[in-house]
Parts: structure tokens; sequence; C-alpha cells
């Protein structure tokens, strides 16, 4: 039961009446009105914007078309006041049975209760962290991650095909600096002394145990080899255990994706990356030109030469874009290019790419290239990176960086990485829970202020443990029930078959609104691709709960068990069942545990 789309459909079945009365004019588009809380909650239980949106093609005053159609719904049962706001807004509220449906509507579907099918089976990529394989994950990769895995349990959640991707940049510089790095560990495990690291070298401890591995299967023998002999072996020898780490720490979050991409099979086989550039080509996109130089840019390094270059520009970019190199080697965007280019020949109607925050100039030429790939158009909105239209879309989300605190004071260093905390220290420390609660607690594109003693916390400042308490303490009111009624059990005839029209207190009603809402959040956090709209709802609706909770401490007769009166325990504890359905299908959906009780 979605509350506001049965209103809305309410609303809709009336204008459709003052068309058939004449009182609208016929030909009407209904699509625009909506449905939606008031801005305040004194005005009503939720408003519409209906007479707005349709005043203009009726060539009406809003008032108007408001006052008709308040008319229309005051007739309506469930009903009990329509009134018109200055500006057209119709306010409404609805009789105390309206809510008390939901909580029927609730038990009867139980872990389906919010779930639509918007997806219809369309087929969605979500490509998320996608990590260099040269060290342990930090902090920031997590953000991206949980928020990539929660929105993937979203989308699948509202009827989507999803395919969880992980990009593997297995190919170009970065992977041969993490080579060189592993060798000057191999050097040192031969007993060498290797003096200090090369800027830009990755000195982490965590390479150790790779060089140890390498001087144990080879002893001295790649000492005797020259770079070009020894490179791909050891690239190879690195990237793997690298890659191994890397999916443990996520399994750590309880994250596992369905496919990982390597960008090096791009070019292993078939070279992709040269038939996109021809098919490129073939429509017009790639020329051979020169590029003006950067602003800024050093005289000394600036090469002025002849290159292949993608027409960008023509979809919005900055520049248009190199595609190869001074050496005749693929630039990292040629590879993009390619690895998009094959995502849209795999058939996927939807593209999401999680992107970190040091990646945010990559974002017009990759929306550039998925238009060029598959037709449709950039639209750029606030907050917003997307292609529409065309046979695939793409939306891009920026997870911005995480500041890690302990009790207020920054934390920068890590024990394992030498220059940044690991994304598995922080897990090991607070738990998977508390890490995939707060990377959701906030916008993605906001940067997230993150204090491991405050995560710990048992108080209503730390969200997820007032989330887990709210839902632990559903259970338990179930267990502390058997020692007055032991038949008053979950899913049992007693609380399905319950006399929800008991359930008139203010505080039961507000609950039953708040239970009524998430639906509407599931589908509006769908549309969005903004998981993080579950976790605030989750704690406005723990808010509601441990506040009927309280209430019923300074008022015994509005606690859920009245040891004297089976009938209406057997409905607050309905009431309380569903109010447990939802967190638990809450934090499903964001990946986190819904405890029975707390430890």
């Amino acid at each position: 039961m979605n509350v506001h789309a049965l209103v809305h459909a309410r609303i809709v079945s009336a204008l459709e009446a003052l068309v058939g009365e004449g009182a609208l004019p016929a030909g009407l588009d209904f699509a625009s009105v909506e449905v939606s809380p008031p801005r305040e909650a004194a005005r009503g239980d939720l408003a519409s914007n209906a007479a707005l949106v349709l005043a203009r093609a009726a060539q009406m005053k809003p008032r108007d078309i408001a006052d008709k159609l308040a008319e229309k719904l005051r007739t309506l049962p469930d009903i009990e006041t329509v009134e018109v706001a200055g500006g057209g807004f119709l306010n409404m509220r609805f009789a105390p049975r309206f809510w008390q449906d939901v909580v029927v509507a609730i038990l009867n579907e139980g872990a389906g209760y919010g779930r639509v099918d918007l997806g219809r089976g369309e087929r969605v990529n979500i490509e998320y962290v996608s990590a260099n394989p040269t060290g342990p994950m930090h902090v920031g990769h997590g953000r991206g991650a949980v928020f990539g895995d929660a929105l993937a349990n979203l989308l699948a959640f509202v009827g989507y095909d999803v395919t969880r991707e992980y990009y593997i940049n297995d190919a170009g510089g970065q992977v041969n600096v993490l080579a060189r790095s592993v060798y000057l560990r191999y050097r040192q495990a031969l007993g060498e002394d290797i003096g200090r690291f090369p800027e830009g070298s990755y000195s982490g401890d965590y390479l150790k145990p790779v060089g140890a591995q390498l001087a144990r299967e080879h002893g001295r023998a790649l000492r005797n080899q020259p770079e070009e002999r020894w490179l791909p072996l050891v690239r190879e020898a690195a990237i793997a255990p690298m890659l191994a780490a890397i999916k443990d720490d996520l399994a750590a979050l309880n994250i596992r994706h369905d496919v990982f991409f390597s960008e090096r099979s791009l070019t292993s086989g078939e070279d992709e990356i040269a038939a996109t550039i021809e098919e490129m080509r073939r429509k017009g996109l790639v020329y051979q030109g020169r590029l003006d130089k950067p602003k800024g840019h050093d005289d000394g390094d600036w090469e002025d030469r002849e290159q292949t270059l993608f027409k960008s520009t023509q979809f919005g970019d900055d520049v248009d874009r190199a595609l190869l190199k001074s050496d005749g080697s693929y630039t990292y965007f040629a590879a993009d290019m390619a690895y998009h280019h094959n995502k849209v020949a795999r058939g996927f109607h939807h593209l999401i790419n999680v992107f970190g925050a040091d990646h945010v100039g990559y974002i017009s030429r990759i929306l550039a290239t998925v238009v060029a790939l598959a037709g449709g158009k950039v639209v750029m909105k606030r907050g917003e990176h997307r292609t529409e239209g065309g046979s695939t879309d793409l939306d891009i989300k920026i997870c911005q960086l995480v500041n890690l605190f302990r009790a207020g004071a920054q934390v920068r260093m890590s024990k394992r990485a030498g220059e940044f905390v690991t994304l598995r220290e922080v897990v090991d420390e607070v738990g998977r829970d508390p890490v995939r609660f707060m990377m959701l607690y906030r916008k993605n594109d906001a940067p997230l202020d993150f204090d491991l003693a405050k995560v710990l916390e048992q108080s209503k400042d730390n969200p997820v443990f007032y989330v887990q308490m709210a839902h632990a303490r559903c259970k338990s009111i179930f267990r502390n029930v058997q020692q007055f009624f032991p038949a008053l059990i979950e899913n049992s005839q007693e609380i399905m078959g319950a006399d929800i029209s008991l359930l008139g207190d203010a505080g039961e009603i507000d609950l039953m609104k708040k239970l009524a809402v998430f639906p509407a959040a599931i589908e509006g956090s769908a549309h969005a691709h903004e998981p993080h709209r579950i976790a605030f709802y989750l704690y406005d609706l723990a808010s509601s709960f441990h506040g009927q909770y309280a209430r019923g401490n300074d008022s015994p007769h509005l606690r859920f068990i009245q040891p004297n009166n089976g009938t209406l325990t057997a409905a607050r504890l309905a009431l309380v069942q569903a109010n447990a359905h939802v967190l638990a299908s809450g934090l499903q959906l964001l990946g986190v545990l819904a405890p029975s009780e707390m430890r």
C-alpha cells in the first residue's frame, strides 16, 4: 500500500470527473500532478500541486481549479478536511482509519511492503569503488563502496536487473609504479639496503610480503634481468595479491561484485580500444588536430603536436580529448571510451558510475562519450550529471571526501599503509554496521566527518545505534509480552487479525503516518539514485517509535503491553510488528543488520 500513489490516483480520478462534467477542459495532461507531505505538518497530512500545474493548460486560475477539486475530494471516504492554500496548493487531512489501514497492509505484505516495479526488469550496470589495485583501500574508497552497494540493493528492490561492477585499472603507469615499488621490496627481502623510496612510489609496509614472496620464488634471478624482463613478471605478482586484499576488504563490509572488469582485457585479445576509436572516426567524431596549451601549463613541458582527438566539445566538454600519447600508446581516456562502449554493447539500459572526489574532472568527458556511443543528450542539473535518451543513459555520482576523527581529533596516519588510514582498520575498530550506516547518513556529494568514537556511543546522537535500538526494542516487546499473553507472537493469528481501530492515540497515528511514508521514500530514493534518503527516513521512524515508547513510561495507559487488556495489547503489538518490518527492510537495503537485541 503506497498512500501517496493511492491519493494521487484519487486526485486524478477527481480531475477526470471534473473534465467529464465540463468543469475542466478536455485533453489535460496529469503527468505533473504530485502528492507529497506539506512543507508544514500543521497544514495537513498530504498536499498536491494539481491546480498549479494544470492552470496554464486549462487557462484557469489555480485557485478556481483548486476549489473545484477540493469540493470533489471532500466527498471521498477517509478524508477529514481539504483546504486550499493561497497559491492553489491542496492540503488534505485524513481520518484515523486511513492510517490504520497502513498497519494492516504492512502486516499482509511483510518484507514486500514498499516494493514497486519501477525497473520492469531493465538492466542497470553500477560501477563502483574501482580503486587502483596498488594498495589497501582507504576510507574514501569505503564511502563509494557502501554507496554503490546500497544503491544496487535499492534498485534491485524496485525491479531493476542490477549488475555490480568493479573496473580494475590494471594497465598504464600506476601499476608500473606499483611493480617498481614491489621490486624494491624484493631487493630488500634479499638483504639489500634500498635506501629511501623514490618520490611517487608506494612505500607502505603492505608490499613487504609481496617482495618476500618474490624472493622465495626467484631468489636473486630477477636481479640479473633488465627492467623490461622483470617488470611484467613483478607487475603480475603485485596485482594479484592487491586485488585479493581489496576483495577481502570489501567482503568485510559485505560487498561483493558480480563483475571484475580488467582494463587490460580491452587489448589482450581483440583490440577494443582501436575498434572504438575507428567507430567514432566513422561517425566523424575523431580527427587529427592540435590542442591549445592548457592554462598554467609549464612551457618547458608543452608539446605542440598533431594528435588523434575525440570531438568531446560537441557534447558539452571543455576541450576535445586526446586518444593517443606521443609514443603511440593509448591515453586513459581512450581506454575509458572503449570500456563504456563495452558496457553499451552488453545491452545495459542504464549506467551508473560512482566516482570519488578526485574524479570530478572526468565527468564531462565520460558523459560526452556515452552520448556519442548511445545517442541521447547530456543533462546537467544542480547535483546531477546525467545523459538521457538513446539506447543507454548514464548517471555519474560523486562521493566526497571522508574526514576521519577520534573523539574530535583528526586521524591521518595508518600503521599499515603509512600515509592514510585503511578501510579495513576502520571496519575492524568500529564494525561493519556503523561504517555502512554512517557512510550513508549524509548526501554523497557532501563531505563526511566520521568520528570513530561517536559511532560507538549508545545514544540518540549516534544514528546507527538509535535505529538499530528501535528494531531491537520491537523484538524486546514481543519477548516481554509472553509473560502475560503467550499467544501474542509475531505473525500469529492474534496479531494478524488484531483490531487496529483501537489505535487512536495521537502518537500511534503519528507512527502510522511515518510508516506510510516508506513506499514513497523508496520510490524517491530509487528515482534520484540517493540511498541516503532511506537512512534519514529510518532515523525519523525510529525517533517516532522511541517517542511513543517513552510516552508509555510517563503514561502507563499508552504502553504497548497492557496486562489487563489482551485485545488492546494485540492491536498495539500489530503496530510494533509493522514498525519492525519497515525498520528491518530499510536496514537491509542499506546492508545493515537489524538486531533482535543490542549487545
